[in-house]
């Protein structure tokens, strides 16, 4: 079996189709010369027989993860589980076509107890090697074994409140080293393989990775996007950048242009001192503007650089990953961002004017959008707002209130229309999202996953509502001193990123200087029957 190599001066190129998007991209970056960790991909035809448990596709899979390994280990000067200068890895899904959150990823690979040492002894940093652990496990257990959750949240939550933390940001690297103590015993139970052997994890999360294709949410998500007919997903294999290193490091996700409105400026969520999980997952509210610049003063301008040169190398808009370790910006992945019709229009029309793209190029690109019922929606004489948060996907959503997606499928079956309200959206959540007139979190990012599913599918949405507080339980929710029960009418302001208790009044106007130049571009063009000019 042939393993892709990429960075550190290897420069294959290779379909998506064979290689998947995300390691086809990560290839195209690396030969532009943007900083990029060196990785190696396992193909997609691999996949379909490593789930049917193929024998053969297990040993191509071990012969490719150590003919792999050997060449991340010549790339970075580091040893793999070593106790001196360890190699910790990424280990990611990727199929032809983007399918954001949907399959699962296992970062801090090969963190074994040695490895924890050797991090120490590379790094001096006490605090980065013990939150490596007790991130691997977390993610380990998780996604390999399965494990719920809920009982690793449960232990961090527990310390948090006997450090007297605010969150586990705030615990230190002796707190860090008991939680991952405690989380170690959860996992030990259903470790099949030693814990301590590096490569026994790395196999089991390729393995895993490999599965996550035919998980629910994913089998979902496919059927939703009419994408059955793809092959199954690659893996990719990466050096771990560590951007849980300090105020200097941090995680991030980055959009060339405002993927809700297509607006022509770049849109940043980073949270310092985190890995790339705590962004995209939408459990963590991102830091401020002034934080960042603060802490990071040349980031904005030199991420802003990278983005321009990927729009012209792609010829459309991006959505980046990327992380900043002690300071260094790494580009951890970069896709055509998901965006909403009326920012698809919008951004076709942009490029254009741009030179990017042509206007065929770009009739194509909006050719499955119904230019005749494209509006844009106001509020009208709505009052003061019951609670702000972030707007993370444009458009006005009117509905009943929604605390799980097991609810927004009844109200829905009902003939309701819904805005699912959830504490931080999963991607599990994908079958209330395709029923949900709107989506709201109570913590979360712009740019995770939860939020690009949304845009994609045209759904205002709005995270981060800080006072927003659900019992599913009761089937009952606060905002602040105002309390409201499932079923009841609210709206959400998906650009403001407000929310108001009741339905409020509407108006709807049409973009019409984008729909005419759209107009003349098909006459143009010979196109007929798109309806962009109605009234």
């Amino acid at each position: 079996m042939h393993i892709v190599r990429i960075g550190a001066e290897a420069a294959e190129l290779r379909p998506a189709e064979e290689i998947g998007a995300k390691a086809a991209n990560l290839a195209r970056m690396a030969a532009l010369g943007l900083p990029v960790p060196p990785a190696f991909v396992l193909p997609v035809k691999l996949c379909a027989d490593i789930i049917a448990g193929h024998a053969q596709a297990t040993r191509y899979l071990r012969d490719g993860l150590k003919e792999g390994i050997s060449f991340l280990e010549g790339a970075t000067g580091k040893r793999f589980g070593d106790r001196r200068q360890p190699l910790l890895v990424s280990v990611r899904s990727g199929a032809a076509r983007s399918m954001p959150g949907m399959l699962d990823t296992v970062l801090n690979v090969g963190c074994t107890v040695d490895a924890v040492h050797g991090l120490i002894r590379a790094t001096g940093r006490l605090r980065l090697a013990w939150d490596c652990r007790r991130r691997f496990l977390e993610s380990f257990g998780e996604t390999v074994l399965e494990l719920d959750p809920a009982a690793f949240a449960a232990c961090i939550s527990e310390l948090v409140a006997a450090e007297d933390a605010g969150s586990d940001r705030e615990l230190d690297s002796e707190a860090l080293e008991r939680l991952a103590s405690r989380e170690q015993a959860l996992v030990e139970d259903r470790a099949d393989a030693p814990l301590e052997d590096a490569f026994a994890q790395l196999e089991a999360a390729a393995q895993a990775v490999y599965r996550s294709w035919m998980s629910e949410r994913a089998l979902t998500y496919r059927s939703l996007q009419h994408l059955e007919a793809l092959e199954g997903t690659a893996v990719t294999v990466q050096a771990m950048v560590f951007g849980n290193g300090g105020l200097a490091s941090g995680a991030g996700v980055a959009f060339s242009r405002d993927p809700s409105t297509g607006a022509r400026r770049p849109m940043i969520d980073l949270v310092l001192d985190a890995q790339g999980e705590d962004v995209v997952s939408g459990r963590r509210t991102p830091d401020t503007a002034e934080a960042i610049a603060r802490e990071l003063p040349k980031l904005e301008s030199e991420l802003g650089d990278i983005l321009r040169r990927l729009e012209h190398a792609f010829a459309d808009v991006q959505d980046v990953e990327f992380a900043v370790e002690n300071g260094r910006l790494w580009i951890l992945q970069t896709r055509t961002a998901k965006r909403t019709p009326r920012a698809a229009a919008r951004i076709a029309i942009d490029l254009v004017h741009e030179g990017l793209i042509s206007q065929d190029e770009a009739l194509e690109r909006i050719a499955e959008i119904d230019l005749a019922s494209l509006t844009e929606t106001r509020l009208v004489s709505t009052g003061k707002p019951a609670t702000t948060g972030i707007g993370a996907s444009g458009g006005i959503g009117i509905g009943r209130a929604a605390f799980s997606s097991e609810s927004a499928q009844r109200l829905s079956a009902a003939g309701e229309p819904v805005i699912l309200l959830r504490p931080d959206t999963s991607t599990a959540d994908i079958a209330g999202f395709a029923l949900a007139a709107g989506i709201v979190t109570s913590v979360g990012a712009r740019t995770s996953h939860a939020a690009l599913v949304a845009r994609q599918m045209g759904k205002p949405c709005v995270v981060g509502c800080r006072e927003l507080k659900i019992d599913a339980v009761a089937k009952r929710a606060k905002l602040g001193q105002v309390s409201f029960a499932e079923g009841e009418w609210m709206t959400i302001e998906g650009d403001a990123g407000e929310l108001y208790l009741g339905r409020c009044e509407t108006i709807r106007t049409r973009p019409e200087a984008e729909l005419a130049e759209i107009a003349t571009w098909q006459a143009q063009s010979g196109q007929h029957g798109r309806r962009a000019a109605a009234p």
